[in-house]
């Protein structure tokens, strides 16, 4: 028995070429960007291309205080733009949002938009950003954290951590709480 090659039977393409999202806007910048990519050559369009394709899980968000992390004092007088192919979500405990922020996500929320612009800095779209640096000159790739998501403490491995999170259906009084869990009940690991 063979593979139908022509049926699709073995697809070894591991990377998407377009997203799933029925998005207009979202369609409208991965054709943008993919014709940036084939046509600059330029590594920056083709990374933002792949991230635009990719699920929502994996374009994670970011919060402010997370982002002004990765982007310091030196890179925000460089005057380097902040590009996140994901979402900016504003950040209560972080006070004060320091001056002549750059930043171009392809979203962000209202709190976070306002805070940056009540700072003096600038916000902008994908397709504003290809105009004004259609080679990704002058800018850095910031990203979320992949395994935030509350999932990933139930896997073993992912969190450096050889003990993870139990999957439980409560955590009352019968739940979880007996043999291994009480030196009262035999023993306790």
């Amino acid at each position: 028995m063979g593979i139908d090659l022509r049926a699709g039977g073995r697809s070894k393409r591991k990377q998407r070429d377009a997203p799933r999202s029925q998005d207009p806007y979202l369609q409208l910048l991965v054709r943008l960007y993919a014709f940036l990519a084939r046509r600059t050559g330029a590594p920056f369009n083709a990374v933002v291309w792949k991230r635009l394709c990719m699920s929502r899980t994996n374009r994670p968000p970011i919060s402010l205080s997370r982002l002004l992390r990765y982007y310091d004092d030196s890179k925000r007088k460089e005057g380097r733009i902040a590009v996140v192919i994901g979402k900016v979500l504003d950040d209560e405990r972080k006070l004060r949002v320091p001056p002549n922020i750059r930043l171009c996500a392809l979203q962000i929320s209202d709190t976070a938009r306002a805070r940056i612009e009540a700072a003096g800095g600038q916000v902008m779209t994908l397709d504003q950003l290809a105009l004004v640096a259609p080679r990704g000159e002058n800018t850095i790739l910031i990203r979320g954290r992949l395994h935030q998501r509350r999932c990933y403490k139930h896997f073993v491995g992912v969190t450096g951590r050889e003990h993870v999170r139990p999957y439980t259906l409560s955590k009352g009084r019968k739940f979880e709480r007996a043999r291994g869990r009480r030196k009262s009940r035999g023993f306790k690991v």
